[in-house]
């Protein structure tokens, strides 16, 4: 029994640290909260008593997420993938359940490129702004700066307020301090719709050179192709569920084969 324990000390040993553990997460929202509210719904809630009606958006989540790991998220919309990303980014807090996050000191999630740029200030002062809320001194995004203009491709319009950008030279600069900063993990949630095609290669290979660097990375796409190339390893989503969890081929091939049974249906 007592080898038996050392073996199995030894395995887990030999395993990547874990970044992200969730242990029985729930999330739910108030469903008229995230929709428009109507007059109708308005007297139903009244007609009611004043209940809300809630919508599980994750439901008794258990997973572990380790140091290097290439993970995708797959599922239908409204299945829970944004929700997840939110809850390991601590966005969101989940109504039940424990999250731990450990051994990553930068954590950077690409979840809306641009989101917290503060529009009466230059790319340049939204570019330390960031990294500063990103957990990264001064220094260290001076230090960038010039890569991470070279990468934007923004030239002089960097020192211009970014409130006078075209949303894809927004979102240019944002992929480009996220990704320069080199963080431990990068969580990426379908926002590869940042500029032309040769823009969009240069994307591609900056992601896989931080992948090739050991980074941890959680993508949510709905190009399933693009994370089988990606990916060590997917989850598929279903109504706030966990369906399928493991290797990319297998759990692509249960989707597509549910995917296909539910059109058939139609």
């Amino acid at each position: 029994m007592f080898n038996n324990h050392l073996n199995q000390q030894k395995k887990d040993a030999a395993k990547p640290r874990p970044i992200f553990t969730l242990e029985n997460v729930s999330v739910h929202f108030d469903k008229h909260a995230i929709r428009q509210r109507s007059l109708k719904t308005m007297l139903g809630q009244a007609l009611r008593g004043g209940q809300r009606e809630q919508v599980e958006a994750l439901r008794h989540i258990n997973l572990t997420i380790r140091e290097g790991e290439q993970v995708g998220l797959i599922g239908r919309n409204g299945a829970g993938k944004s929700t997840l990303l939110r809850v390991v980014t601590g966005v969101i807090f989940p109504q039940s359940g424990m999250v731990k996050i450990s051994h990553a000191r930068h954590i950077v999630p690409l979840l809306e490129l641009g989101i917290g740029f503060q529009p009466d200030l230059s790319g340049r002062e939204n570019c330390i702004l960031a990294g500063i809320i990103m957990g990264y001194r001064k220094a260290e995004i001076e230090a960038r700066m010039e890569s991470i203009i070279a990468f934007s491709e923004l030239g002089d319009f960097i020192d211009e307020p970014v409130k006078h950008y075209s949303s894809g030279m927004y979102a240019r600069l944002a992929f480009a301090i996220a990704t320069d900063v080199r963080p431990d993990v990068l969580v990426v949630d379908e926002v590869f719709g940042v500029g032309d095609e040769f823009f969009m290669r240069k994307c591609t290979a900056r992601m896989q050179q931080l992948m090739d660097m050991g980074r941890t990375t959680i993508f949510v796409s709905h190009n399933l192709d693009y994370l089988l190339t990606q990916c060590s390893r997917l989850i598929w989503l279903d109504r706030g569920l966990i369906v399928r969890d493991g290797d990319p081929l297998e759990v692509a091939e249960a989707y597509r084969g549910e995917m296909f049974v539910r059109s058939e249906a139609l």
